[in-house]
């Protein structure tokens, strides 16, 4: 109904209002996609241009609206519209069926061991108290020395030789992943304590992100799951592996301290520069062509949102790999982006069991072997083409405390097919009345 409203504002509108109201919308969102595009991928004055135009496009179409009196439509209807969106989403995401997997009751680890990056997040080991609290509650804590990089899956290894019952770590999804890879073929539980910077897989786990201490509760009141494990190369990860435009800027060893400054300086001639390389992968067989860049996730993603880091897996142990590509090569593939999202032609979202990446890349004077940079949950790595990636569906144990906050399951995409349905009591009924299992 609120959709229904939307389109009736429009179409009710005096004088072609309606239609004046929609075509400024889109010729602002495309200028605006244009605009940033140029900004991204020039340099110069033309870069000036790009920003003043993403700039100037919004706030045009807004004193548009206002000096020609139809703010008061626009308003309307885009009210309308963002009710309908929340509605259809609340409506969906009640239909989803229950989760299959529930935790299950741990022991108490006897013989805990947890490896605790100091520096990552910002020093949160420190900031939370971290090992004190770990060894209060017995285990034992190997504190890596920031100025002395070691192997941290030889460390994990050696703690699993001495009898460790469990490894956990404190630190990145980068070291989450290599003491996770130890954890699953020794068939160990794996604790994660949310000590990095962004913590993407402690975020779909439901771990407290704000108090990573709270996640050693799990210590004394645990609960287990079991989630899939992702292989790029024979090299673990819990989160996403990236090729193409963030592969190559997160080579730079300027990256670090100056993210923003760097990619800037790097997108111009990684976007739009002649001779640039490109990437052809193999999804499950079927041939993906000259990428500007790929996204692997182990499990998908709810949208592409993930580019910008605000992205979330509803689930985690559901035995595929998500995949995006894209390629977008001038202003106005950026603006057929903007305006058509997911059914732009240079954007594609799919999934898969196994994924190979080849592409033109230099070849390295060590062993003459065609390499490509990758980034591995945010470690940059050069990796022997083709590049494979896989998925262990339940491959890890991961214990978990009782007492966590948990995470709103992520918003579905609004199907207006489903919400059709769901609206004409055909399908769904049943689904929002069974017993929800608790959420990850």
């Amino acid at each position: 109904m609120a959709a229904i409203a939307a389109v009736a504002v429009l179409l009710l509108a005096l004088g072609g209002g309606g239609l004046l109201v929609v075509g400024a919308g889109v010729l602002g969102l495309a200028a605006c996609a244009a605009g940033l595009w140029w900004f991204v991928a020039r340099r110069g004055p033309v870069r000036l241009f790009g920003a003043f135009v993403a700039v100037a496009a919004p706030v045009g179409v807004l004193v548009f609206f206002a000096r020609s009196g139809l703010w008061l439509i626009a308003l309307l209807s885009s009210l309308c519209w963002a009710a309908a969106v929340t509605c259809g989403r609340a409506a969906l995401n009640r239909a989803r069926p229950p989760r299959s997997q529930r935790p299950t009751r741990a022991r108490r680890p006897k013989r805990a061991v947890l490896i605790m990056n100091p520096k990552s997040g910002g020093g949160k080991v420190g900031r939370f108290g971290l090992v004190e609290r770990a060894e209060r509650l017995g285990a034992r804590v190997i504190l890596l020395d920031p100025s002395d990089p070691v192997d941290v899956g030889e460390l994990a290894r050696e703690a699993v030789a001495d009898g460790a019952d469990l490894l956990g770590v404190a630190g990145g999804d980068g070291t989450q992943a290599l003491v996770a890879a130890v954890a699953a073929k020794h068939g160990l539980p794996f604790l994660v304590i949310s000590a990095g910077t962004r913590n993407h897989f402690a975020m779909d786990l439901g771990l407290d992100r704000a108090d990573p201490a709270r996640c050693l509760d799990a210590l004394t009141d645990g609960e287990e799951i079991r989630v899939d494990l992702g292989d790029v190369s024979g090299r673990p990860f819990v989160n996403t592996v990236s090729f193409g435009v963030y592969a190559d800027i997160v080579q730079s060893p300027e990256y670090r301290d100056d993210k923003t400054g760097t990619a800037l300086k790097l997108m111009p001639d990684l976007l739009a520069r002649e001779g640039t390389r490109r990437l052809d992968a193999l999804v499950d067989g079927t041939r993906l062509a000259d990428q500007q860049a790929l996204l692997i996730s182990n499990n998908p993603y709810t949208s592409p949102d993930e580019l910008g880091g605000g992205g979330r897996r509803p689930v985690l142990d559901g035995g595929e790999l998500g995949v995006i590509g894209i390629r977008v090569e001038n202003a106005a593939q950026a603006a057929e982006l903007a305006v058509r999202g997911p059914q732009a032609s240079g954007l594609t979202v799919t999934t898969a069991r196994r994924v190979e990446v080849t592409a033109g890349g230099p070849r390295l004077p060590v062993d003459g072997e065609a390499r490509i940079p990758v980034a591995v949950d945010g470690e940059a790595l050069w990796l022997r083409t083709p590049v494979v990636c896989s998925v262990r569906p339940g491959a890890l144990r991961v214990l978990l405390p009782c007492d966590r906050p948990g995470v709103p399951p992520p918003a579905p995409p609004v199907d207006w097919r489903k919400l059709l349905a769901l609206a004409g009591g055909s399908a769904g009924s049943t689904a929002s009345r069974e017993p929800r299992a608790r959420p990850l």
